[in-house]
């Protein structure tokens, strides 16, 4: 692939420290998807807010993403800037706030994200509306699906098409709904759609079972996993930590030491782009050769880590992979 500016600009200038090892990064993923492996992307955070899917969402059309584990968060909030994004308050000074001006942007319905605050109204509303819909759809005919799975359905419907507020290309979710990429959501549950669908299932409304469990995500895992591992294997790209990357990477040790199948290949190369310091017990700070005692990572598995803001580090990355 011929490269462009952006990718030329970083190979010339990136050469030492960290901006080295997202040079390092990026080739050895490019060499992973050459090489005719496939490769997961963890996201953490917020970087859907962040806006991510306008590199994220051209990497998933390309093929180069197979599949993907990220927070609740992550899942709606990249729809709710789909919908949502004219509506959204920036706050450049957010450090200097002061708790009154905090309380006076929750009176005015923003939930601040850093320097973004998001509509609740415009966006979790707009969207609580439909999801509903969907969902007691589903439990009325006695079926069931994963939390990604329904926002799918919500996508692919086109209720949601008059709202829409962006280039439809830079949605990550779309390009996936469209692909059908797989999603596992680990603790779904700790979002703003999650904490509205048990708001339904307190209020009676909606039954729990409606909506698959993380249990049943991690079953899922191991058969795609069992499924996809041969050849070079399957790449992990982690974008920060938390439970976005621990709950999907933990899916070899679980198959091979308590299922006890002993033919099941490690993750075939793996990178971290976080700030998080290296402290006691922390996953976001542990380095990847922590994960070999786990039973994560081979000795030989190709081992990256950026320790910078992800928000500056994964769109060059992309674009470097994209050929920008």
């Amino acid at each position: 692939m011929n490269k462009g500016p952006i990718s030329q600009f970083i190979q010339h200038h990136y050469r030492h420290f960290n901006a080295a090892a997202l040079v390092d990064a990026a080739k050895g993923y490019e060499a992973h998807l050459l090489e005719g492996g496939k490769m997961l992307v963890s996201l953490a955070g917020a970087m859907s807010t962040a806006e991510l899917g306008i590199s994220f969402a051209e990497m998933i059309r390309q093929g180069k993403v197979d599949i993907i584990s990220c927070t609740g968060a992550n899942l709606e909030e990249d729809i709710m800037n789909l919908v949502a994004h004219t509506h959204y308050k920036r706050v450049p000074h957010y450090r200097d706030l002061s708790p009154q001006e905090e309380w006076d942007l929750l009176q005015d319905g923003f939930n601040r994200v850093t320097d973004t605050c998001i509509p609740e109204e415009e966006a979790f509303r707009r969207i609580q509306e439909h999801i509903y819909k969907i969902w007691k759809d589903a439990e009325d005919k006695g079926e069931r699906y994963f939390p990604h799975e329904y926002m799918y359905k919500l996508l692919l419907s086109g209720v949601m098409k008059e709202h829409y507020e962006i280039d439809p290309k830079h949605s990550w979710m779309l390009a996936a709904a469209e692909k059908n990429i797989p999603i596992v959501v680990p603790g779904w549950e700790d979002s703003t759609m999650g904490n509205i669908f048990a708001s339904y299932c307190i209020k009676g409304e909606l039954k729990p079972s409606t909506m698959k469990s993380g249990i049943e995500y991690m079953i899922w895992l191991a058969d795609w996993y069992k499924h996809n591992s041969g050849g070079k294997g399957v790449g992990f790209f982690q974008i920060g930590g938390g439970i976005a990357g621990d709950f999907p990477i933990c899916v070899v040790p679980m198959m091979y030491q308590d299922l006890e199948w002993h033919d099941v290949p490690f993750w075939g190369y793996f990178c971290q782009i976080s700030d998080s310091t290296t402290s006691y017990g922390s996953y976001s700070g542990a380095v990847p050769n922590e994960k070999i005692t786990w039973g994560k990572l081979d000795i030989n598995t190709p081992k990256f880590i950026v320790e910078s803001d992800a928000t500056i580090v994964a769109p060059l990355i992309f674009s470097y992979l994209l050929g920008w």
